[in-house]
């Protein structure tokens, strides 16, 4: 694709969830879609779904990748804007079929008020191979290069809260 035809391709709309354990600590999973032996942790997060509002997209795509229900969650905070990142050149046109340059994220905070054994990433449509709790400091150093900025601006937008 060329710059011109990458510039006029729309931000895919999504949603993103910092999730909180008890200790202040976030759900973060390993892809599934990555090469054996590569990491690539990530927050759950997914597309909008069309008249979808992003408060109803965010707990759905929860508990599609986790298996967490509404009720074991407290919204805590939604993020002031939304924020955008570009794919990098090797995926664009292979991700979503080549219709989105990037995506745009509306993220939540939730704390979360269940127990471990209520997470279950084997769902219908697995996304994710394994999940841990992790510190907020190593949230950017294991995520994608590009996405690490994303996560640098989810993270100082809920400070307060953490």
């Amino acid at each position: 694709m060329t710059p011109e035809e990458i510039a006029r391709l729309p931000y895919r709309p999504n949603v993103g969830v910092m999730l909180l354990n008890a200790d202040g600590r976030v759900f973060t999973a390993q892809r599934a879609d990555r090469p054996a032996g590569t990491e690539a942790w990530q927050m759950p997060q997914g597309g909008i779904d069309k008249g979808e509002e992003p408060r109803a997209a965010a707990l759905r795509e929860l508990e599609e990748e986790t298996g967490v229900r509404p009720e074991l969650v407290e919204i805590l905070a939604e993020g002031a804007d939304w924020i955008r990142y570009d794919l990098p050149p090797d995926l664009l046109g292979k991700l979503w079929k080549g219709k989105w340059r990037g995506q745009e994220q509306k993220w939540f905070l939730m704390r979360f008020l269940g127990a471990d054994s209520d997470i279950n990433i084997f769902t219908e449509e697995p996304e994710f191979t394994e999940w841990r709790w992790s510190a907020v400091d190593a949230l950017v150093p294991g995520i994608v290069p590009f996405k690490r900025e994303v996560y640098a601006q989810v993270i100082a937008g809920f400070r307060e809260h953490l």
